[in-house]
């Protein structure tokens, strides 16, 4: 199911926006398939929209607006994922994945079953998540993860190198599944070019964004 609004509005308050499981769906930014820049080994990667946070540096800042871009559903979502072999996880990325996460906490959970591994990016600490003042169904969403990096990105403590996981040094890595230990060896600091079917070029890794 798809559905796009019509009439965006770019001032939407996060406190007003209504959460796309009202909708039915999740609110995606973009996804790819088998990508080995956002995690370990080769992985299919969702972007969801909406982000409050508005990071200077942010490498994309088309996601912030809370506004609905893309819904779909978590079963046709699941399906993409688990059409492609090669992705052996997901990564939820964005805009800020746990604003959504309802709907990525019931995703996650269908993809596990399924035999991959589940990480996720974000902008709060894993303290803020595990608080009463975190968004609706976090703490859900965090039981599901094998890995989460936490930490808003911050420009002047950017790492620029091959070897780091973490794009800015404030940023964590935490293992919530300790048999991936070995596997955080994925490089922030590069950047992957995917071509889609209707000529779409989307940008993921450091620097990366989503461009028509």
């Amino acid at each position: 199911m798809r559905k796009i609004l019509r009439e965006r509005s770019r001032n939407l308050n996060r406190e007003v926006w209504e959460s796309p499981s009202v909708h039915g769906g999740e609110d995606v930014k973009g996804y790819v398939d088998e990508s080995a820049v956002n995690g370990p080994g080769c992985r299919a990667v969702v972007w969801v929209q909406g982000c409050s946070r508005e990071c200077r540096g942010c490498f994309n800042p088309a996601s912030w607006f809370f506004e609905i871009n893309q819904l779909i559903t978590v079963e046709s979502l699941a399906a993409k994922i688990l059409a492609n072999p090669r992705n052996s996880g997901l990564t939820f990325s964005g805009g800020e994945p746990f604003w959504q996460a309802k709907a990525l906490t019931e995703l996650a959970k269908y993809v596990k079953e399924k035999g991959l591994n589940v990480m996720s990016f974000t902008g709060f600490t894993i303290e803020q998540l595990r608080s009463t003042q975190a968004p609706p169904h976090s703490q859900e969403l965090l039981a599901e993860l094998d890995i989460l990096v936490d930490g808003a990105y911050v420009e002047s403590l950017a790492i620029h190198s091959p070897d780091s996981p973490v794009s800015s040094s404030n940023q964590r890595i935490h293992l919530l599944n300790p048999a991936l230990e070995d596997q955080i060896n994925w490089a922030s600091d590069q950047v992957e070019i995917h071509i889609l079917k209707d000529g779409t070029r989307i940008f993921t890794g450091f620097w990366g964004q989503i461009i028509s």
